[in-house]
C-alpha cells in the first residue's frame, strides 16, 4: 500500500532572499483541498517564504492561472493543487492528463512549478495523499517549487556562451566571398 512506503526527501533549501510563491488550487473536494493548502503553507513558511492563494473552478483551469499569474505578478514559483478522482467516465483521463501536460509545458518554459493535483482512483487515496501528517503531497509540491526556484536563482546569472550569437559587424562580415566559413 502506498500510504506505509517512505521515501527519501531532499533538506529544504535555503534562500538569501525572500521567496513568494502563488498557490493555485481547485477546491472541488474541499476538505482534500484546504489539507493539500495546509502542507504547502506550512512547507513555504519553513522556508519564511510568503504566499498568495487562489481558487479556481477545477484542474483544467490551475495551469491557465499560473499562465495568467506569470504574466502579469511577479510570483518565484508556483504550486497547483487539487483532485481528481477516477469516474465512470473518460473525462478523469482528460483531465488528468491536460492539466498535467499544461503544468509540465509550462515548467519546460522555466515557470517553477510543484505539482500536487492529485490523481486518484478514491476519496481514500485523496486523504491519505492530501493529509498532511500522512503523505503531505501539498507540502511536497511546495517542496518542489522551493527546489526548483533554488535552481533558479542558482544559474539565473549564468551564461554558456552556446547558441547563435550575431556578429559584431553583421555588415563587414556579409562582404567576407574568401570561401571560409563564418564563426
Amino acid at each position: 500500500m502506498a500510504g506505509t512506503e517512505t521515501h527519501y526527501i531532499l533538506p529544504r533549501p535555503e534562500f538569501d532572499r525572500p521567496v513568494k510563491l502563488l498557490i493555485v488550487v481547485a477546491p472541488y473536494y474541499k476538505d482534500i483541498a484546504d489539507d493539500l493548502v495546509a502542507g504547502a503553507k506550512a512547507e513555504i513558511e519553513a522556508v519564511e517564504g510568503s504566499w498568495e492563494l487562489v481558487e479556481v473552478p477545477g484542474a483544467l483551469e490551475v495551469p491557465t492561472a499560473i499562465g495568467i499569474a506569470d504574466r502579469t505578478s511577479n510570483f518565484d514559483g508556483y504550486v497547483a493543487l487539487g483532485c481528481v478522482i477516477r469516474g465512470e467516465t473518460t473525462h478523469y483521463e482528460t483531465v488528468c492528463n491536460d492539466s498535467s501536460r499544461a503544468i509540465q509545458l509550462m515548467g519546460l518554459q522555466g515557470l517553477c512549478i510543484g505539482n500536487g493535483i492529485l490523481t486518484v482512483e478514491n476519496r481514500q487515496q485523496a486523504v491519505v495523499r492530501a493529509d498532511p501528517d500522512q503523505q503531505n503531497k501539498g507540502g511536497g509540491a511546495a517542496a518542489a517549487a522551493l527546489h526548483l526556484i533554488a535552481l533558479a536563482r542558482k544559474w539565473g546569472g549564468q551564461t554558456k556562451g552556446v547558441g547563435f550569437k550575431p556578429p559584431a559587424d553583421p555588415i563587414r562580415l556579409a562582404g567576407k566571398n574568401d570561401g571560409s566559413t563564418i564563426a
